[in-house]
């Protein structure tokens, strides 16, 4: 197993220990392993293109381990009241989406091209602002309040315009095929 291999499963292992973190309240033990996991992703990612150490497995599981970590960092927030419950409804139902098109359209036969589009790495981002912004907040209450929930809002819009983006490329692609992409999103920004 390579090197960046080992340092996404790494990303898998810190999933439990985020949301664990949140739930009991140790908000820096929280923030601190976000970041790590945040290092983790970018290391890993320049490790496999600086030395070739790419692989298929490193593709499907960086995404995997990018998406596992903000899904549940975003339900064990909304668990313990600090983000709206609303809003992780929309993002785990936006992954959903994206998910069951690929199922939909490989039961059809017909196999759908996985790239990112670019409101889905623009909501990425906007989604691990989020989270280092609260996370932030919790563990040294800087008084992010009003800045919460404004980018609760951003991260709203922008995850509704990345469902409804895969949604007409998706609509397109199965009507004639011509639609360039859908995919699960793509972390690395």
């Amino acid at each position: 197993m390579t090197v960046p291999n080992l340092l996404t499963v790494l990303r898998f292992v810190l999933v439990p220990v985020v949301v664990w973190a949140i739930a009991d309240e140790r908000d820096v033990v929280a923030f601190a392993v976000f970041v790590v996991a945040g290092v983790t992703d970018g290391v890993d990612g320049f490790i496999a293109k600086q030395w070739q150490m790419t692989s298929r497995l490193g593709a499907y599981l960086d995404p995997l381990a990018d998406k596992a970590l903000l899904v549940s960092i975003f339900v064990a927030l909304a668990l313990s009241g600090d983000l709206p419950v609303w809003l992780v409804i929309t993002v785990v139902a936006r992954d959903l989406l994206i998910v069951a098109a690929v199922v939909v359209s490989s039961l059809m036969g017909r196999v759908v091209p996985i790239r990112p589009l670019p409101i889905s790495k623009i909501n990425t981002v906007a989604q691990i602002l989020l989270v280092a912004m609260v996370l932030g907040d919790l563990a040294f209450s800087f008084g992010l309040m009003r800045e919460r929930a404004a980018m609760v809002l951003i991260v709203a819009g922008l995850t509704a315009l990345s469902a409804a983006a895969y949604l007409v490329v998706w609509l397109r692609y199965m009507s004639d095929g011509s639609a360039a992409d859908l995919t699960e999103e793509d972390t690395q920004p």
